[in-house]
């Protein structure tokens, strides 16, 4: 799978889906804001770093997958699934970049200043998505050739 970029998705989604996504956004911050001022900023900005519109999109994605293949005849809700999983797969990987994020910002700022801590904040955040997908993709990659292997 290569990663990309579909600007054309933009004009597949409706507006009541973006109304979706926003609330959920939304809601999550919220949360966030409630569980800062109760327990400190530590544990809200831990909540914050959660993809506040991931469950919006994975459900967006598996309806738009199976309405797809609806439209093609195809009755099977099982690439919607799985499209959604991948979809979940991808916030999982982006959430340990987040977290490497969060941890160089919240040991370096008060020590290196805001330029530093974020350059490097950033560069750890790129350094474990990066290898974050290389891991799941060489073990995606281990287990089709297992499967294919004991298919023989």
């Amino acid at each position: 799978m290569t990663v990309s970029t579909d600007l054309s998705a933009l004009k597949r989604a409706n507006w009541s889906e973006y109304v979706v996504r926003f609330l959920f956004g939304g809601a999550a911050s919220l949360l966030a804001m409630i569980l800062a001022k109760r327990f400190g900023p530590a544990v809200g900005g831990l909540f914050l770093a959660f993809p506040a519109i991931f469950p919006a999109s994975a459900t967006l994605i598996e309806k738009h997958e199976t309405r797809k293949k609806r439209a093609a005849g195809i009755l099977s809700t099982v690439r919607g699934r799985q499209a959604a999983a991948l979809d979940a797969a991808g916030a999982v990987l982006g959430s340990i970049g987040l977290a490497g994020f969060a941890l160089i910002i919240w040991r370096m700022l008060s020590e290196y200043g805001t330029g530093f801590a974020l350059f490097i904040a950033t560069l750890t955040w790129l350094a474990l998505a990066m290898a974050s997908w290389t891991v799941w993709k060489k073990n995606a990659w281990i287990k089709v050739k297992s499967k294919r292997a004991s298919e023989r």
